[in-house]
């Protein structure tokens, strides 16, 4: 059975995924797991591949999502999209974003933000 934040979570990846579908991203991976790593979406748009971080809080206007994306969060994101560049053998230019997603009852205030982090990704 699934903690209420975990609920919460789920419902925020389903929207950032809807969200991004409309935007013309195709999705090729909800939350892809190496190891104790994960993350939450890998998308393609264009000539891109995309690590998509998803964020979810429940309506407060005094926490913003995208802060709980530390530098740790980030190195963790990191350690996971080598895993799936060697793993998959990819060549194509990555970039990471984040999706915020703020939960107002039966709506969702989603903002993304592109190319949120750089990190080198090596190959």
């Amino acid at each position: 059975m699934k903690t209420p934040q975990q609920h919460t979570g789920a419902q925020g990846e389903n929207a950032a995924r809807q969200y991004l579908e409309t935007k013309g991203y195709r999705i090729l991976h909800e939350n892809w797991r190496k190891g104790q790593y994960e993350i939450d979406l890998i998308a393609r748009f264009a000539q891109l591949l995309i690590f998509v971080e998803v964020k979810t809080r429940s309506y407060n206007p005094l926490v913003e999502p995208y802060k709980a994306v530390t530098r740790s969060k980030q190195q963790s994101l990191l350690t996971a999209a080598k895993s799936y560049v060697t793993i998959t053998e990819c060549t194509d230019e990555i970039r990471f974003d984040v999706v915020t997603v703020i939960a107002k009852g039966a709506e969702n205030q989603i903002e993304h933000i592109e190319d949120a982090f750089r990190a080198y990704v090596g190959r």
